[in-house]
């Protein structure tokens, strides 16, 4: 028979996952739809039940990498246990709940990252330095590929020389091209978990001579013929309309920043349970996933129509050349983190992105006080986070029992 406290502590734990992802939900999934509700391209409840049901799916599909690498990678030697995974997921809910109070920002990647070292450490588990270098190195990186790739695009949208219909639909075949090669847990592959859409449909007519680095001709020919599509529609839009034909990339450029947002940002939650419910419980990490997209779903329905309202004000001050210029590199930088398993915070990302398409125009467009602030809190909660969830766990060892 079960000991009843374990079913308590399962069930505590659940509950503590849902919150995180309900708190997801509201939060780091809304600003990906801002720019397209403040440019009037999508009403804010409409925009809230869009995002809720992209990143849910996200969530689902994407969602497997980093939850991995939060319940198992962070820490060697140990397996997290339930009582190390609530104490995780209570002290990175605490860190979520002290931000949304106080409107600081604390970044959930790294509040989920420290407190799981935290309680890895408590268990008595060695640091995975290697894991850690991978992870600083990218976070380092981030500000670096966002901002750069964003002044790049607002440059490209900005100069007189390239005409709206050619700027802005060039930039829709580069990420009609990303999108076909975006792993996803419903396309098949016979080689991975995930599948690309470029990669079966090539497969379907017999994939063609390999070139390099394992890619066929035939996924080549695809990701071409999927980014010219996108092109070519998106050119049509702008030549009938610049204003409407750039809401309608906002708004489609929204919709894939949000279930990018979902796969990136689901394992957050869901990570710490990772070794409970595949090795315990023996279930499905599908299940675990589904946990974490219902909380997304239910949190962007009720808590992101308020903070779209917020957002998307600032967004109409930055206008939409600058809003895409913002959101192209956070679709890009999450898909990547997402295919190396790495945890983000996809408004760190946005927020980089900002300063970069400000500054092709002259100014940041984010005050230095505002980055300073935002930058020391980064570093206060990656830091204090792990420090809590270490005393936390052994607190809960010591009155419960370990």
């Amino acid at each position: 028979m079960v000991a009843f406290s374990f079913v308590a502590l399962v069930g505590i734990a659940v509950l503590t996952c849902l919150f995180m992802a309900w708190v997801l939900g509201a939060n780091s999934n809304s600003p990906p739809f801002a720019p397209a509700v403040g440019a009037n391209a999508i009403s804010t409840m409409r925009a809230a039940f869009v995002i809720g049901l992209l990143a849910a799916m996200g969530a689902l599909m994407q969602g497997g990498s980093i939850s991995e690498t939060i319940g198992a990678d962070l820490i060697d030697g140990v397996t997290i246990t339930p009582l190390a995974a609530t104490a995780g997921l209570l002290t990175a809910a605490g860190f979520m709940s002290i931000g949304i109070y106080t409107r600081y920002p604390i970044p959930a990647a790294f509040a989920t990252t420290g407190a799981m070292v935290g309680v890895g450490l408590s268990l008595g588990g060695d640091p995975a330095m290697a894991t850690y270098r991978r992870l600083g190195t990218f976070w380092l990186l981030v500000p670096i590929m966002s901002g750069g790739l964003a002044y790049a695009t607002a440059t490209v949208l900005r100069r007189d020389d390239v005409p709206e219909t050619v700027g802005v639909p060039l930039l829709a075949g580069i990420v009609g091209a990303i999108v076909a090669n975006v792993r996803l847990g419903v396309i098949p592959d016979p080689t991975a978990e995930q599948g690309t859409l470029a990669g079966f449909v090539a497969r379907q007519f017999g994939g063609g001579p390999t070139l390099a680095a394992g890619v066929d001709l035939g996924t080549v020919v695809v990701t071409i013929a999927v980014g010219l599509l996108a092109f070519v529609w998106v050119r049509q839009q702008v030549r009938e309309s610049v204003d409407g034909g750039i809401r309608s990339f906002l708004l489609l450029l929204g919709g894939i920043v949000a279930f990018s947002s979902g796969g990136s940002q689901v394992g957050l939650a869901t990570g710490p349970l990772e070794n409970l419910f595949r090795t315990e419980l023996g279930l499905p990490g599908s299940l675990l996933l589904a946990i974490g997209a219902a909380g997304i779903l239910a949190g962007a329905w009720m808590g992101a129509p308020r903070l779209l309202q917020a957002t998307s004000r600032e967004y109409a001050q930055l206008g939409v050349r600058r809003s895409i210029a913002a959101l192209v590199p956070g679709f890009i930088i999450a898909q990547l983190a997402i295919a190396l398993g790495i945890p983000i915070s996809l408004n760190n990302i946005i927020l980089s992105g900002v300063i970069g398409g400000g500054l092709a125009g002259g100014s940041a467009g984010v005050s230095r006080r505002k980055v300073g602030v935002t930058i020391t809190f980064w570093l206060l909660t990656l830091g204090s986070s792990v420090v809590v969830g270490y005393g936390l766990y052994q607190l809960f060892a010591t009155v419960i029992g370990g």
